[in-house]
């Protein structure tokens, strides 16, 4: 590893969780969204990350899974250049959707209420997503810490060099 190689690091961890955060954030907006663009209620989306390997493209990690359906990256997490990621850090590796069934709640006057007058509402809960929310953030935070504490320590080897 380089001079640089934690803030390398760092940064691709601190990308992994502001992408975590994203997702938490949409869960939360559609948590009372029963009607998608695919026709059923929303379901909540989980972040996969995955340690980097050298050589590795981050297009190339997406993968289908067996138990959850994979669904596409949002078009922000693609990176414009086709490098390789830097060896060391993490990158997301799935962006999934929870295969829970949606919770039925009876109210026949909702437009999206069955012929039995039961609605399908997505399986979030709040609680799990502030945690979740607040595990991205405090992580992202620990990693800008650590950037700082480099910077740091670059700086007074150089000013020990100048000596």
């Amino acid at each position: 590893m380089n001079l640089f190689g934690l803030m390398e690091t760092s940064a691709s961890a601190m990308q992994a969780e502001r992408v975590r955060a994203e997702v938490v954030a949409a869960n939360m907006a559609n948590a009372e969204t029963t009607r998608t663009i695919s026709g059923g209620p929303y379901h909540r989306r989980h972040v996969v990350f995955a340690a980097n390997v050298e050589g590795a493209s981050f297009a190339n990690v997406f993968s289908d899974s067996s138990r959850m359906r994979s669904i596409a990256p949002p078009l922000a997490l693609v990176r414009p250049s086709a490098s390789a990621e830097p060896a060391g850090g993490v990158h997301i590796a799935q962006v999934i959707e929870d295969p829970a069934p949606p919770l039925q709640r009876y109210d026949p006057s909702h437009p999206d209420a069955g012929p039995d007058g039961y609605v399908s509402y997505p399986d979030i809960n709040p609680i799990t997503e502030m945690v979740d929310l607040m595990g991205a953030t405090r992580a992202y935070g620990l990693n800008g810490s650590a950037i700082q504490a480099e910077k740091g320590m670059i700086s007074a080897a150089l000013e020990i060099v100048k000596y």
